[in-house]
């Protein structure tokens, strides 16, 4: 798929991010705009390796706990261990639906639609604010009777409105069979991190809100929330003793 089947004059979140990943897929728009946010805040490059950090240790904890069913709305860019990876690595029968709606993530659908001969992968191509359609269509790989993890990381700070983005969370959540999963990440706020907002919502499309942790706690509301709670990205269960704080929340929860 060619540049000229995008839009190539205004900045897109996922080209962002797999700019400060190190990525490929991005236009010079994307990393002007990645640069200005990288200047008014430097941490923000760690942020998203800590975020994919973050995504890799929370599907192999719900993995490793049984779940073979994973829906993973607002998914980004394709880069190194992508949900479907990660999980079959664990249990390579483990079938993922994939959900975003930017052009060129669709154009890189191909490269997300593998899978172990034993599971399956799916692409729905929808916006995630769109749960009764997103729901339907991963319903084509998901048997929704059983456990899944729902996984939104990056996705809630781009619903600016509080009340819209949890009526969201609880659309997708009572959809879902006890014994299923949430786990979801964004960006916390600071007084640099809210610069970075700044420039980003003048530029870049769409909007983004940081919201505190005790906000973003909101979303498990009536969830047990596994050890140790909502923290920092580094913070949850992290792989080494000298992982740093970040302004990035997380949190994985177990629908009872």
């Amino acid at each position: 798929m060619s540049d000229a089947q995008f839009d190539t004059s205004e900045p897109q979140t996922a080209r962002i991010w797999n700019y400060w990943l190190g990525g490929k897929d991005n236009f010079a728009v994307d990393r002007a705009v990645g640069d200005q946010i990288r200047q008014a805040f430097p941490d923000i490059v760690d942020n998203a390796r800590a975020s994919r950090a973050f995504l890799v240790r929370a599907v192999t904890f719900a993995a490793e706990a049984g779940i073979r069913q994973f829906l993973d709305v607002g998914t980004g860019l394709p880069t190194a261990d992508n949900t479907h990876e990660v999980a079959q690595r664990v249990a390579p029968e483990s079938r993922i639906v994939y959900v975003d709606f930017d052009p060129m993530i669709l154009s890189h659908a191909r490269a997300l639609l593998t899978s172990s001969p034993e599971g399956a992968t799916q692409y729905v191509d929808a916006d995630g604010r769109d749960s009764a359609k997103v729901l339907a269509e991963a319903a084509g790989t998901l048997d929704f009777s059983r456990p899944v993890a729902l996984i939104m990381s990056g996705l809630l700070g781009h619903v600016t409105d509080d009340d819209e983005a949890e009526t969201m969370v609880r659309a997708y959540l009572e959809a879902l069979a006890p014994g299923s999963y949430f786990i979801a990440l964004d960006g916390s706020h600071s007084v640099e991190h809210g610069e970075a907002e700044k420039i980003w919502n003048e530029q870049a499309n769409p909007p983004y809100v940081l919201r505190g942790p005790a906000q973003f706690a909101r979303f498990f509301d009536g969830l047990e929330l596994i050890e140790p709670g909502v923290v920092s990205a580094p913070l949850w269960r992290p792989a080494a003793d000298d992982a740093k704080h970040l302004d990035v929340v997380c949190g994985v929860a177990r629908k009872p």
